[in-house]
């Protein structure tokens, strides 16, 4: 008998077994799942309310991220250009053109999803090293853009962005509102991202991942996934650009410079690129340390950096993969 090599399989996204969970998701999942939607319910009433939203936000941005990195094993270093592209965009069509909110975050989406398009089209023929650094150079020509654009302010950005009313009824005036309006997207979102990763289209995307010659060799279009696998998470990286426009009521030029890039890639680093719910605790971790570490100052970065290098070390996995790993030992 043949013996199967399954010497790869920790270092793999665990996707769920059995033909109940190919309609839905694992037991493992929907608990982490209902648990993560129960946290988000109670979050506003234990934090102050904009701190959750801008995890959130940033949860999602990492989660798009997440959706080339841990699946395809593609590092874009330009991430950033939709999630900022998307907050000038809602900002200046909430703003300038009087749409409603969900105009304008979808407004951003929209143009994430072009831009996201044209630059995946250009980007996905390239692989490692070269990927990398392609989306990079996209992403910096984004950033001069909007540096340069009249629309986006220049250094200042677009500020004093009016939240508006939901559907033209509901003033998102109130934090709370507002909260419900992020978590409700957000949790939209996870469950869009949480099908597509865990779709024959996922699995596509991780087998390409795995063996690319000898997914080539079955037929599939590689080139085709990668750009789609790009485009979808563009437009993720467009919602949370929008709703963090719309919330924080500003569209600067830190959403799209390439340390943001950075930082969403070490959000999904830290929480673990290699499971889907990885992300979501590198996110929070770093906007906690971001809002706590602000009285260092200058110095905030080093300590960030710090951190950051014994999280790495101490956790090769990823916090959640390092933790999944202990677990499934133990039992």
């Amino acid at each position: 008998m043949t013996e199967i090599n399954t010497s790869h399989a920790a270092d793999t996204i665990a996707f769920p077994k059995g033909e109940a969970a190919a309609l839905g998701m694992s037991r493992t999942h929907l608990v982490m799942m209902v648990g993560l939607v129960a946290l988000v319910a109670m979050a506003p009433f234990a934090f102050y309310p904009l701190f959750v939203v801008k995890v959130l936000c940033f949860a999602l941005f990492a989660l798009s991220l997440n959706l080339m990195l841990g699946n395809l094993g593609l590092l874009s270093f330009g991430h950033a250009a939709y999630f900022g592209l998307s907050s000038y965009s809602a900002a200046h069509a909430a703003k300038v053109m009087g749409f409603t909110p969900e105009l304008a975050i979808l407004f951003g989406v929209v143009v994430a999803l072009v831009v996201g398009a044209v630059i995946g089209a250009l980007s996905v023929r390239r692989k490692g090293i070269y990927f990398a650094m392609v989306t990079l150079a996209f992403a910096q020509m984004v950033y001069f853009f909007s540096l340069q654009a009249r629309f986006t302010g220049g250094e200042d950005g677009i500020q004093q962005v009016p939240r508006g009313q939901l559907f033209g009824l509901i003033s998102l005036q109130n934090d709370m509102t507002l909260y419900a309006l992020v978590a409700t997207l957000f949790v939209l979102g996870v469950l869009a991202l949480y099908r597509i990763t865990y779709s024959p289209f996922g699995h596509i995307l991780r087998s390409i991942r795995d063996n690319e010659g000898r997914a080539i060799s079955l037929g599939y279009r590689v080139n085709l996934y990668k750009w789609l696998a790009f485009v979808l998470g563009a437009g993720f990286a467009g919602l949370a650009g929008g709703m963090k426009a719309i919330s924080f009521q500003l569209a600067s030029l830190t959403d799209v410079y390439w340390g943001m890039s950075g930082e969403v890639v070490l959000m999904a680093l830290i929480g673990g690129m290699n499971t889907f719910f990885g992300p979501i605790v590198g996110a929070a971790l770093v906007v906690w340390m971001q809002n706590e570490l602000a009285s260092f100052g200058a110095w905030v970065t080093i300590v960030q950096g710090l951190v950051f290098m014994v999280c790495i070390l101490a956790f090769r996995k990823g916090i959640l993969g390092t933790l999944g790993q202990f677990l499934t030992r133990k039992l």
